[in-house]
């Protein structure tokens, strides 16, 4: 049938009041009295809760399911389940896959004798969680060339031992000198990808998404034709919007390429490519992330990717030439650096800097004067071990007391964007909703062992669960361009619904264990679990 009313629940619509009835007809929302004298389906809440789709505003989809059909140490949490699963991974060639977390080794640095145990004369690379460093085999150094005498690239790093032998960890631009000599993927592995991860992040209640890198980076391919492709052939169901890759090595050249790709998916029914993606840091694990003062006990701030001053005029073009700009930035210099790019240009553009692990007091009501939304990644806003003992101490306690301050931005008038950076952490939007509640690790997480994952980081920066949940809807589809078409309930815009197993209102309820049931696009389920 083409008409449904959604009746015996709470109706979340993220403009107002809830309500207890919501009506589709057509694949679009409408007032539930245009369904009088028609014919239509009824879908019986049973009180659980109908709300918009999710939308995830920085995900990696492509790469996330390539791990997931690949070596996947995203499950795993310790050193010897990485090794085992090494071990165990068919045939005779490259191990590729990925996920492993810097807090399962020694300062958070693994090493290449470990994999050369495990897979014997096999080139490995496996990037971690945040897929800023990789660990690699001996054989894969080998084939690389890298050895004492390799110098490191600008805006990388080789681990080394004392007499300079490289350890087994490439990071930042340093994977660039093994990732080409990776197996090339195909279209077809990319396709496959692509359907994997839709699947997956349906079933998540997750109805659309911000891919944060359209383009080839750290020896991936360019996704912009498997999306074109997918959707050409109607088997992109998602509304995804694609963040062009900004190449930190070329400078206002490469505009026009922009430009041509945008138009390339401008008249794709389900994919846009009007935002760009710049990553002006790395991440303060492999002190990467710029920051305004020297780590602790080092004699460095961090690595900016692009210099301060092009990145204004780079912001200042993309924004004259219809673009948005997507931000990486990690330290408290890198989210300074894109604010003031975005003010020194003409500020037309729905401009958002993701992660924001440490901002400085000073520019947190800059978000909201300068219209900048603020893309949280709300997983990460805990105590745990990976943060705690790999950033914190290199913080320092004034430092420290600036991460993740979703709360102040909120409090200042800033708007707020949610997405997971899968595969870098799950993608399960509840379990992101359960941090930013509470500022405590999901009670049923890997982390959840770790002694102060129980102790809220930084509560007075809790954000309330309407503020969460409009922040993973309305908040993602607008820096998507979408919210003329989803990110609430309104009538006239599309049927992406989400019906959950409980009402998470209720008091006390396990945020992190509430599931999607039922998932529709354009008012056609998707998804039933």
């Amino acid at each position: 049938m083409s008409a449904l009313l959604f009746t015996g629940g709470p109706v979340w619509t993220g403009t107002g009041p809830r309500t207890d009835t919501l009506a589709v007809r057509d694949g679009r929302v409408v007032p539930p009295s245009t369904l009088e004298g028609t014919r239509y389906e009824v879908v019986d809440l049973a009180g659980r809760m109908l709300m918009p789709g999710f939308h995830d505003a920085h995900v990696h989809p492509v790469s996330g399911a390539l791990e997931r059909l690949r070596c996947d140490l995203s499950h795993l949490h310790d050193r010897g389940s990485y090794l085992a699963a090494v071990s165990a991974h068919p045939g005779d060639g490259w191990v590729t896959g990925g996920g492993w977390s810097m807090s399962a080794f020694p300062g958070g640095l693994p090493r290449r004798e470990d994999l050369d145990a495990a897979a014997p004369g096999r080139p490995v690379f496996l990037p971690n969680r945040d897929h800023h460093s990789a660990w690699v085999s001996s054989a894969a150094l080998a084939l690389a060339g890298i050895d004492a005498h390799t110098p490191d690239p600008p805006n990388g790093r080789i681990e080394r031992d004392a007499d300079g032998v490289p350890t087994g960890v490439l990071h930042e631009s340093a994977m660039d000198l093994v990732a080409p000599l990776l197996p090339e993927d195909t279209d077809e592995d990319y396709d496959k990808a692509l359907m994997e991860a839709q699947r997956y992040l349906f079933s998540l209640g997750i109805t659309g998404w911000q891919d944060a890198i359209v383009g080839a980076y750290a020896g991936s391919r360019d996704q912009l034709g498997t999306y074109l492709r997918a959707d050409a052939a109607g088997r992109l169901r998602a509304r995804v919007a694609g963040a062009l890759w900004w190449d930190r090595h070329r400078g206002p050249e490469q505009l026009d390429d922009l430009l041509a790709r945008r138009a390339a998916a401008a008249s794709s029914p389900r994919f846009r490519a009007g935002i760009v993606k710049i990553m002006q840091d790395g991440v303060a694990e492999n002190f990467t992330a710029a920051m305004l003062d020297p780590y602790v006990g080092k004699d460095f701030c961090g690595t900016s990717n692009v210099d301060p001053a092009r990145l204004r005029d780079y912001v200042s073009a993309l924004d004259r030439s219809g673009f948005s700009v997507h931000f990486h930035a990690i330290g408290d210099r890198a989210v300074r650096e894109c604010l003031d790019a975005v003010a020194a240009g003409p500020r037309t553009g729905r401009h958002h800097i993701a992660h924001l692990h440490v901002v400085d007091p000073s520019d947190v009501p800059r978000f909201a004067a300068l219209n900048v939304t603020a893309n949280i990644q709300a997983l990460w806003a805990t105590h745990h071990e990976q943060n705690d003992t790999l950033c914190v101490p290199f913080f320092g306690p004034e430092r420290s007391g600036h991460q993740y301050p979703f709360g102040a931005i909120a409090r200042a008038g800033g708007r707020l964007a949610a997405g997971s950076d899968w595969p870098v952490s799950t993608p399960d939007p509840w379990q992101a909703i359960h941090v930013a509640v509470h500022r405590t690790e999901p009670p049923d997480s890997a982390e959840s062992s770790w002694p102060a994952a129980r102790t809220p980081m930084l509560p007075e920066q809790a954000l309330t669960l309407r503020q969460a949940l409009t922040a993973y809807t309305a908040g993602s589809a607008y820096v998507s361009h979408l919210d003329h078409e989803i990110g609430t309930l309104a009538p006239g815009k599309a049927a992406d619904l989400v019906v959950l197993d409980r009402d998470p209102f209720t008091p006390d309820i396990p945020l992190h264990d509430v599931k999607a049931d039922l998932v529709f696009i354009d008012g056609a389920l998707v998804h039933e679990r």
